[in-house]
C-alpha cells in the first residue's frame, strides 16, 4: 500500500511552492524602502522613529520612562531595558524588517515595525 499518491505528491509540491513565493515577495518588498518603529501604549500610538541606519541611540518615552529602548546603527530596534518581572520584551532582541513587533505586556508597550510612506516619511514620525 502507497502511503502518497502522485496527485498527493503535487499538491504538496504546489502549496509549498505557493507558501515559498509569498514568503520571498514578501522579503523583498520589506527591504525596498524605509521603516519605521511605532511605539504603542496600549492602543495609542504615541511615538513613531524613523529606523535609519547610522543612528546609535537610547531613549524612552515619556509615559513609561522605566522602560528603554535601543536604536542601533544598522536600523534594528529593541527594548533595552524593562522593570517587568519575566523580561520577554528585552530577550525579544532586534527587530527591524516591518511586520516584526515585540511587546511589553506589564508596561503595556507594543513596538512594531512599520514600511515608510512613499515620500519616506510616515504622517506620525516624531523626530528624535
Amino acid at each position: 500500500m502507497k502511503f502518497f499518491k502522485k496527485t498527493d505528491i503535487i499538491v504538496i509540491a504546489v502549496v509549498i511552492a505557493v507558501a515559498g513565493g509569498i514568503f520571498l515577495y514578501n522579503t523583498l518588498t520589506a527591504s525596498k524602502g524605509g521603516a519605521a518603529a511605532e511605539i504603542y501604549l496600549g492602543s495609542q500610538l504615541i511615538r513613531t522613529v524613523p529606523l535609519d541606519e547610522g543612528k546609535d541611540l537610547a531613549f524612552s518615552v515619556e509615559e513609561r520612562p522605566q522602560v528603554v529602548f535601543h536604536l542601533h546603527e544598522d536600523g534594528s530596534i529593541e527594548f533595552e531595558h524593562s522593570d517587568c518581572p519575566d523580561q520577554v520584551c528585552v530577550e525579544a532582541g532586534r527587530i527591524k524588517v516591518p511586520g516584526q513587533s515585540a511587546a511589553c505586556l506589564p508596561n503595556q508597550l507594543i513596538l512594531k515595525i512599520v514600511p515608510l510612506g512613499d515620500d519616506g516619511y510616515d504622517e506620525n514620525e516624531v523626530v528624535i
